[in-house]
């Protein structure tokens, strides 16, 4: 929560010098947030690509240890190492 604080107060900063200089803010804020998350999302598709491209798979625990944190800003769920290297093998009938 901190971080968001801290976030949310050096934007004001930012914004009330931008007012005083009498400077419009390069993008419209709903703009600028998604260009924001289109990055955030873009920077996480190298870590897969580069895991398969390895030999490495893929698979959820793995993507949610790794990615979702980094796109949310949320802590991710604790998961041991050798997590993200298993596989969930299904049975076969």
């Amino acid at each position: 929560m901190k971080l968001y604080l801290v976030s949310l107060a050096v934007g004001v900063l930012v914004g009330i010098i931008y007012g005083g200089l009498g400077v419009r803010s390069p993008a419209p804020p709903a703009v600028a947030l998604i260009g924001l998350l289109g990055m955030l999302i873009g920077e996480q598709v190298v870590p897969p690509v580069k895991r398969l491209l390895a030999g490495e798979p893929v698979n959820l625990v793995w993507f949610h240890r790794e990615c979702v944190p980094k796109i949310t800003g949320l802590p991710g769920p604790v998961a041991k190492a050798s997590d993200a290297d298993k596989t969930v093998d299904t049975p076969k009938a």
